[in-house]
């Protein structure tokens, strides 16, 4: 069965054009240029990934991004017409996995979605040998088959990406991994200067594991050099 992307934008011919390509690599495509409507769609249909612009009347794309984080890890690509640090730090603060500027290349685009979609697979593999796959630290349980994390057996609702951070931090205890090379084994890119995604993805990963770990703290910074975690 195809993958099913949504795709969120009031720009007919933007929305149109990402249709274009969607359809054209095989996957299911549902188009809406409301926020609210975007959020029902999301309840009623098994979306696997959501093309969210940040710019909509009524609610906007950081609501929407907001309010389906309340429930749902589903991958979020979003896109935008600001460019600026600080627009795609607030982007991917709300939870969105990925961030994309206008204009964009619609390649790029795929590239990054079948990404995303590759990364937020395994949730849906079912575990063979779960026991060859877990690593614990503590009262932390990470299972790389099932992509769940969990302290003291309750879940921690971490993104596809978060917990590829935190399953590489893990596997390697003591390593430092400096954000240059954490972005270009998760993300499968190449690293361009100013970019704060590692940096924001940790940040919200830290805060997660910290809240059910009762402040624990897991990831530890080197600073001028990256992250680790102690084994």
């Amino acid at each position: 069965m195809s993958k099913q992307i949504l795709i969120v934008d009031d720009d007919e011919k933007i929305a149109k054009l990402i249709e274009i390509y969607m359809l054209n690599e095989g996957f299911t495509v549902h188009r809406t240029g409301n926020g609210l409507q975007a959020l029902e769609m999301v309840e009623e249909l098994p979306i696997d990934l959501i093309i969210l612009d940040v710019m909509m009347p009524g609610l906007d794309g950081i609501s929407v991004c907001l309010k389906i984080r309340e429930t749902l890890t589903t991958p979020i690509l979003m896109l935008s017409a600001k460019d600026g640090d600080m627009d795609k730090i607030t982007g991917l603060m709300t939870g969105a996995d990925d961030y994309m500027v206008k204009p964009f290349n619609p390649l790029e685009l795929v590239a990054r979605v079948k990404s995303l979609l590759r990364r937020s697979s395994y949730s849906n593999q079912p575990p063979q040998q779960a026991s060859d796959h877990l690593i614990t630290l503590g009262s932390l349980h990470i299972d790389k088959e099932t992509h769940i994390a969990s302290v003291d057996g309750r879940p921690v609702k971490l993104t596809p990406i978060e917990f590829s951070i935190l399953y590489l931090l893990a596997s390697h205890p003591g390593r430092v991994f400096g954000s240059e090379e954490i972005f270009e084994l998760i993300w499968k890119d190449k690293y361009f200067e100013s970019n704060n995604s590692v940096t924001v993805h940790i940040s919200r990963l830290r805060d997660k594991l910290e809240k059910e770990m009762d402040g624990e703290k897991l990831i530890r910074t080197v600073w001028g050099v990256g992250y680790k975690i102690e084994g």
